[in-house]
């Protein structure tokens, strides 16, 4: 079972091997740094497979994140994803090591929601895929809670 854990630790980066039975620990504010640091968007700007940002993801983007969803505890980004792409995807995350669901989901930190569809229709924004502006205006216009972003939405493009 001490192997195993030791395993883990190293693996999850919290632990750093130096002789053979001998592991030191990293710095705790480095780890705790590296846990907060949102990676997602800057996987997702050199990926060739289509992919949109949507829903609460697409309003925090157009709104030049004057709206922000998450925190260093819970992250989430939601994404639509082709249906045929979904075992790309899973691989994708599941190799960064990043949490992933399809449709619904909940992880502490970073973690992506897949909504697998037939077709993708996008607009690129800060060399993201994200979905139209329309849309997602539509999508803030008709809730309150995002009232302040559908106005910066509003005003910068009219």
């Amino acid at each position: 079972m001490k192997k195993k854990i030791f395993a883990l630790l190293l693996k999850a980066g919290w632990i750093a091997k130096k002789k053979k039975n001998t592991y030191v620990c990293l710095n705790p504010e480095m780890l705790l740094r590296k846990m907060v640091d949102f990676k997602v968007p800057f996987l997702m700007k050199n990926i060739e497979k289509p992919y949109c940002f949507t829903g609460l993801s697409a309003i925090e983007i157009w709104s030049n994140y004057s709206y922000i969803q998450r925190s260093w505890e819970k992250s989430p980004y939601f994404v639509k994803v082709l249906k045929k792409d979904l075992t790309y995807w899973k691989s994708f995350f599941n190799k960064s090591r990043i949490p992933n669901y399809i449709n619904s989901g909940k992880s502490i930190g970073e973690f992506i929601i897949l909504i697998p569809v037939e077709k993708l229709d996008f607009e690129e924004k800060d060399s993201l895929k994200v979905e139209k502006l329309n849309i997602t205006m539509d999508m803030a216009k008709n809730n309150k809670i995002y009232l302040y972003p559908y106005n910066y939405m509003k005003e910068k493009y009219g």
